[in-house]
């Protein structure tokens, strides 16, 4: 309902119209919640908070004051939370002012009929409000829900955008190519597929147990598994591909409205270099997915201290040596899969411009990256439901 409260100021039926004409922001309005198309006190949705997470996982690797931060447990997580919200004001103001100045520069037709400097900080305060909103939503979610409250509030997004989409491709079916109707279905079917059996492929490693001594008797050893996800980083990789990717492209539509020619003609450079349809663009999104899905799993996953655990308990891994030798073991086996799962993201997040070169479909032209993190987020939550569920039996068996 508050995605529906439009700015003051702004033609929403002009914007609207700019919208459905522009796959820039067509991508940007999928990942706001639908909120951007309407400018609405939501219109920055999430990404002020997903940079901030970005800056911070960064700076995580780097300050070794952060780092010892994010390993005091809940309470260091939670402080490092605290300032990824403090850091998302400050961009959020600064992605706020940027939008409204790109608005303030089309003319054909005009979008923001008041550009008095009160009524633009008013917008710019009010975004910044309704980013806070979000977060402390999507906090509120994480905390009292079932499941990470961002990613469920991007997942309500997309899926509120999907009958819109689904409506606006029937609306030109009699323009478009039967097979390639059925050419897409069968793709979207495909993906489907294929992302469930990534997200819970696993490669199990076997864990043996020294032979105890209870009772006076002994007791054989034990054998348990440690799974090893192929997906280890789940969706985040693409929303932060996604909130990086789109930065030029941004960036040089801001720069066009300058009056500096050189900074106006930069800007012109970066927004053709960095178009949704171009190589360049797309060639960026996939490596940026490979490289943040490596590295999300090296910062959720650690090796040397799995190792640890295993040599504390008197485990081993059969033919592994424990310590430092099982730690290398089990980096080189998850830098393998991870390859497979990293490829798997980056050509999902690179689908929707071979599915348009394939059907000549534009209406559902995020489709791989939405129905990858709809099916995650689906994956993730049924699974924190099933354990809430399984907790809720097992205490009343109790």
């Amino acid at each position: 309902m508050v995605s529906h409260i439009s700015l003051p100021g702004i033609d929403t039926n002009a914007l609207r119209l700019l919208f459905a004409n522009n796959q820039l922001l067509g991508l940007l309005d999928i990942f706001s919640g639908g909120t951007l198309a309407n400018f609405s006190i939501l219109a920055l949705g999430l990404g002020p908070y997903i940079n901030a997470s970005i800056i911070f996982q960064l700076l995580t690797i780097v300050i070794p004051k952060l780092e010892e931060l994010s390993k005091e447990g809940d309470w260091g997580r939670e402080k490092l939370n605290q300032y990824q919200r403090m850091a998302a004001v400050p961009l959020a103001a600064f992605q706020a002012f940027g939008m409204i100045s790109i608005l303030r520069g089309q003319t054909n037709p005009t979008i923001v009929t008041d550009t008095s400097i009160f009524s633009i900080i008013a917008m710019v305060i009010t975004m910044i409000a309704g980013t806070i909103f979000l977060m402390w939503l999507g906090e509120l979610i994480t905390e009292y829900g079932v499941g990470n409250g961002i990613s469920l509030l991007i997942f309500a997004g997309i899926v509120a955008r999907l009958p819109i989409s689904m409506f606006q491709t029937a609306s030109i079916a009699d323009t478009l190519n039967f097979m390639n109707i059925i050419v897409f279905i069968i793709m979207a079917v495909a993906v489907i597929a294929g992302i469930v059996m990534v997200n819970e492929a696993t490669r199990k490693i076997t864990v043996s147990y020294a032979r105890r001594i209870r009772g006076g008797s002994g007791v054989g050893s034990v054998q348990s598994h440690i799974p090893l996800r192929v997906n280890q980083a789940g969706v985040i990789p693409i929303i932060f591909a996604v909130s990086l990717v789109l930065v030029p492209s941004f960036l040089g539509r801001f720069l066009i409205t300058l009056t500096n020619p050189g900074l106006a003609q930069f800007g012109r450079t970066l927004d053709n270099v960095f178009n949704p349809n171009g190589l360049t663009y797309n060639i960026t999104y996939f490596l940026m997915v490979v490289i943040f899905t490596y590295f999300y799993t090296a910062v959720t996953f650690n090796p040397v201290k799995i190792a640890d655990e295993i040599k504390k308990q008197g485990g081993f891994i059969p033919g592994i040596r424990p310590g430092k030798p099982t730690s290398e073991y089990l980096n080189r086996v998850l830098t393998r899969i991870t390859l497979a799962g990293a490829f798997f993201l980056g050509a999902i997040a690179i689908l929707p411009s071979i599915a348009r070169q394939i059907t000549g479909i534009n209406t559902l032209a995020v489709g791989g990256t939405g129905i990858l993190i709809v099916v995650s987020v689906i994956l993730e939550t049924s699974k924190a439901l099933q354990a809430q569920l399984s907790m809720r039996n097992y205490d009343e068996f109790v």
